[in-house]
C-alpha cells in the first residue's frame, strides 16, 4: 500500500548520499522542478534500462530545467560502479542505511521484497509533487514520454514557477 505523498502534497525532504559520495538534499534543489526516479536495484536489466533512457534524454529534460535524480537502496558503492560502467549523468543517491528510509516516506519501498518499487515523482520549483507515475511489475519500465508530458505540464501552467 502506497502511502507517500500524492499529487498537490509537498514532496518529504531528505538527504542521501550519492554516486560521488556528496550529499543531496532535495530541499537545496528548490527553484528548478526535480524528478525523483526510484528503482529497485542497481545493475538489474528493466533498472539499467530505464536510467539509459533518462540518459540519452538528459538534454531533453534539461530544456525542461529538470533535474533528474534516481534512487536506490544499493549502496553508494554499488552505485558509484554502476554510474562509472553507464555514465549516467545525473547523480544515483544511496537510500542504503536505514535502508529505503527516504523510499518508505514516499511510499515506494516494498517491505517484502526489501526494494522500492518503479515510482517517479515529479516535483515543481516549489517541493510540490505535480505527478506519480509508478509501474507495479518489476520488469516492466515506466513511460519515460511520461515524465516529459508531466514536465510541460508544469511549464505550460506556470506551476513550476516560484511566486507563480
Amino acid at each position: 500500500m502506497d502511502t507517500g505523498p500524492g499529487v498537490g502534497e509537498p514532496a518529504p525532504d531528505f538527504c542521501l548520499t550519492s554516486d560521488a559520495f556528496e550529499p543531496v538534499t532535495l530541499s537545496a534543489l528548490r527553484g528548478r522542478p526535480v524528478v525523483l526516479v526510484f528503482v529497485p536495484m542497481a545493475f538489474s536489466p528493466t533498472c539499467e534500462g530505464e536510467f539509459c533512457a533518462l540518459r540519452d534524454d538528459l538534454d531533453g529534460l534539461a530544456r525542461l530545467d529538470a533535474c533528474v535524480l534516481g534512487v536506490s537502496v544499493d549502496s553508494r558503492w554499488v552505485l558509484k560502479a554502476w554510474g562509472e560502467q553507464q555514465r549516467f549523468g545525473f547523480p544515483l543517491l544511496a537510500d542504503f542505511h536505514p535502508k529505503g528510509e527516504v523510499a518508505r516516506r514516499y511510499g515506494a519501498y516494498d517491505e517484502h521484497k526489501g526494494y522500492a518499487r518503479r515510482r517517479t515523482f515529479v516535483i515543481d520549483r516549489d517541493g510540490i509533487v505535480r505527478d506519480v507515475v509508478a509501474s507495479d511489475q518489476l520488469k516492466v519500465a515506466r513511460d519515460l514520454d511520461a515524465y516529459r508530458r508531466a514536465l510541460d505540464r508544469l511549464a505550460r501552467q506556470g506551476v513550476a514557477g516560484s511566486g507563480g
